[in-house]
């Protein structure tokens, strides 16, 4: 395995234990909808069963997501030499990785994912969700200013 694919994989295990991690922590210490400020009405840590995707768009349409993730994992691990074609690139592959797999986990285990962080004016999300945003913002910034 070349060193870049390990740098990946070692990158996409932290950022899936720091998820899964942090939900259970989350589970095992608040009840449903139980909110807990850690900046005064700026950020709480709010748990949220969302049965949908980001926003909560498709509710209650487990299977479906669960076999779009399946696929885009697939895309990404069938097609990662051509994606992450620079160390950068490769992180940011990582991310995306990481965040669908984490949220995939919860979708198999729970039958929905496990949202927590609440700025209260958007709605909540977990470790994973902000590794798919930071990876799919950096990838698309990188090969705009690669071309």
């Amino acid at each position: 395995m070349k060193k870049a694919k390990l740098g990946f994989m070692f990158i996409a295990i932290i950022l899936i234990l720091v998820d899964q991690l942090t939900k259970f922590l989350v589970m095992r210490n608040l009840s449903l909808s139980q909110s807990v400020p850690v900046i005064k009405n700026i950020l709480h840590i709010t748990l949220i069963k969302n049965t949908g995707a980001a926003f909560g768009i498709f509710r209650n349409t487990n299977t479906v997501l669960i076999w779009v993730t399946v696929i885009v994992i697939g895309f990404i691990l069938f097609y990662f030499d051509k994606i992450a074609d620079s160390k950068l690139s490769s992180v940011f592959t990582a991310f995306i990785l990481s965040g669908a797999v984490g949220n995939l986990i919860d979708r198999i285990r729970l039958g929905y994912v496990v949202d927590f962080i609440d700025f209260g004016f958007w709605p909540a999300f977990n470790v994973a969700d902000s590794a798919i945003v930071v990876g799919v913002i950096g990838l698309v910034v990188f090969c705009s200013r690669k071309s």
